[in-house]
């Protein structure tokens, strides 16, 4: 690289809620991406999501010399994860120098060496390439082969039955898509747990949708960047380890499945309205409600465990229900926007 050619800027965002431990060992392994990097500047903000964890933050921070690479700035609210890092993005957007990429990143996540820079090589390699995302490794260190397809009506009756011949006859409509060996892959969407963006498509399409809490938002984000002409890429290179669900607690691994929170209705119900329209996610619904009936009678047969309350919660937040038939209007960031207020 030239020596006049200045370096990309990377940043890292971490919307972090309660999860003040987590960020801090997840920013020890992004320090140790920056002093391997020659060719990217790492750099890190951190949002606290109005949870409290400002000031331990701030002493970690602080403790291990990170204040001239690491920025801490505590939400107004608990707007959920597009709100917080649409936080960042305006932030960032305010700054004299814009970010080349915006990398989202878990606190719970921390990246494996190279991981950063595999992602931003990928992307320079393709222009109309938007997005790249690690591959996945749990806590006992085994791989987490997974990327996704937009849900649809019929995702959701295969997902619902549980059945071997209707799952083959469905294969290709699944959400879930196992991921394989070492090839890079086009994708619909993957978690936001480890995402590179480029700032092009962040002046194409602003951030993430804010009416979504948690859930759903980045599937409705990678929608809408396809729709606008941009490809979402799975890079298996490049790794991060993840302690899934330690944010929230709802995908982390259990024996049993637990009950689902009323906001992953809530986003599921507007994902299918906003981008399909009331009519089909009423239909959905229908073909939710009828296949998990029949998968709950499946599963108690073979003892096997249901997620508890799934038709109960479905039904309540249902556009089948006529008080769940408004579609919130879309709230997101965009270029050229003021910076939302938050405490440094």
């Amino acid at each position: 690289m030239n020596a006049e050619t200045p370096r990309k800027l990377v940043l890292t965002i971490t919307v972090s809620y309660r999860s003040a431990a987590w960020t801090a060992k997840s920013l020890a392994a992004l320090a140790g991406e920056r002093a391997r990097s020659r060719d990217l500047d790492v750099r890190a903000l951190v949002v606290d999501n109005a949870s409290g964890d400002t000031p331990e933050l701030r002493r970690v921070i602080d403790a291990n010399g990170w204040q001239d690479w690491v920025t801490l700035i505590t939400a107004e609210r608990n707007g959920g994860f597009a709100y917080g890092n649409n936080v960042a993005l305006r932030h960032a957007y305010a700054q004299a120098r814009v970010p080349d990429y915006f990398f989202l990143l878990n606190p719970d996540a921390e990246v494996c060496p190279g991981a950063i820079e595999t992602l931003v090589t990928f992307l320079e390699q393709d222009p109309k390439a938007g997005m790249s995302a690690s591959s996945i490794q749990e806590e006992n260190g085994e791989l987490w082969p997974w990327a996704f397809r937009f849900p649809s009506w019929a995702s959701e009756l295969e997902e619902g039955l549980g059945l071997g011949p209707v799952s083959r006859l469905l294969d290709n409509h699944t959400v879930r898509r196992k991921m394989g060996g070492e090839v890079a892959e086009q994708v619909d969407w993957f978690p936001g747990a480890s995402m590179m963006m480029r700032r092009q498509l962040v002046d194409d399409i602003g951030g993430m949708d804010e009416s979504y809490f948690l859930y759903f938002e980045e599937t409705d984000y990678l929608r809408r960047a396809k729709e606008a002409g941009w490809t979402a890429w799975y890079v298996p290179q490049s790794r991060v380890k993840h302690c899934a669900g330690q944010s929230t607690g709802v995908t982390s691994r259990r024996d049993r499945p637990a009950r689902l929170p009323g906001y992953w209705f809530e986003s599921r119900r507007r994902y299918f309205a906003k981008n399909h329209g009331l009519p089909y996610a009423a239909a959905v619904d229908v073909a939710a409600l009828t296949a998990y009936s029949l998968g709950a009678v499946k599963r108690a047969l073979r003892g096997e465990h249901s997620i508890p309350h799934f038709l109960r919660d479905l039904l309540q937040h249902s556009v089948l229900r006529k008080e769940n038939r408004t579609v919130a209007p879309t709230a997101q960031f965009k270029p050229g926007q003021g910076p939302t207020p938050a405490r440094g």
